[in-house]
């Protein structure tokens, strides 16, 4: 029984000092992230493939159970839509090689204008995926949330692919207006998709957007909690993503998720202890 949590980042000027040591060297940052979570989306990846010898770096810094959800690149997924995407998608998957295992899930995630009417590129493309990947895939089309024909034929797709559907609930943050500049920039920035809670998977994946307020953050995410524990419980292995507009304390608030769900599951797995943070000192 093991439940992941994570953030959209392992490195935010807000944590530095309090929550990760300062200053870090780049290929000790990730290091000091994974004592606070055990996984991490791969956000970077989407705007470049990066260097085999940087992801290398990340594999080093990293224990084999460790969650990495690489985004597979814009080119592949915005520019090309899926199709004739052969060499960026063989330069991207040699990249993330040196990964292993931490590769969780490659996350495909789709454009609003990707529409059901595209579910077969969809399709022909996870059939050519190599069987050692299993994608998740997050679409943001508003018909596949409200004609049911449309979520259906999604859906036989992604479990004929072995696929999970990656949910982004972001009904707490706009449950009322915003109250910060961070908030104020997702409000115009982040999709307004209806909520849908269902696994195809024994992996499902979890994105998660509360508030800068932690005790709305952690109002809005009661449902997950539920939903987690019941997964849990059914022998599956959710990753579940703690967003904030600020992310000032996404890794606690992760941290706290995780300790939620495990007072109610005490078998559970334990958090890594976070790596001290040295105090500063004058001399």
């Amino acid at each position: 029984m093991r439940l992941h949590v994570g953030c959209a980042m392992w490195t935010h000027k807000a944590w530095q000092g309090r929550l990760l040591a300062h200053p870090l060297p780049a290929e000790e940052r990730l290091r000091h992230y994974a004592g606070w979570c055990d996984a991490v989306e791969g956000n970077t990846t989407f705007y470049a493939t990066p260097a085999r010898d940087t992801v290398a770096s990340w594999a080093r810094q990293t224990d084999a159970s460790f969650r990495f959800v690489p985004k597979l690149p814009k080119v592949v997924t915005h520019d090309h839509r899926l199709t004739d995407v052969t060499e960026p998608m063989r330069a991207f998957l040699d990249a993330i090689e040196p990964l292993g295992p931490r590769a969780h899930a490659l996350w495909v995630q789709l454009p609003q204008s990707f529409a059901p009417t595209d579910v077969p590129t969809l399709a022909r493309f996870l059939r050519r995926m190599p069987s050692s990947h299993r994608c998740a895939v997050e679409v943001r089309h508003p018909e596949f949330f409200t004609d049911a024909r449309a979520a259906r034929e999604l859906t036989e797709v992604l479990t004929r692919a072995g696929a999970e559907w990656v949910p982004f609930d972001t009904t707490a943050f706009f449950a009322s207006p915003p109250t910060s500049d961070a908030e104020r920039d997702a409000w115009v920035k982040k999709p307004r998709t209806p909520l849908r809670t269902e696994a195809l998977t024994d992996q499902p994946i979890v994105r998660y957007l509360g508030r800068d307020d932690p005790d709305r953050t952690v109002d809005g995410w009661q449902r997950w909690v539920d939903i987690t524990v019941g997964w849990l419980r059914e022998g599956r292995s959710p990753t579940v993503f703690i967003h904030t507009p600020d992310n000032a304390q996404a890794p606690t608030l992760a941290r706290r998720f995780h300790d939620e769900v495990r007072a109610r599951l005490p078998e559970l797995a334990p958090l890594p202890r976070p790596i001290p943070v040295e105090p500063t000192t004058l001399f």
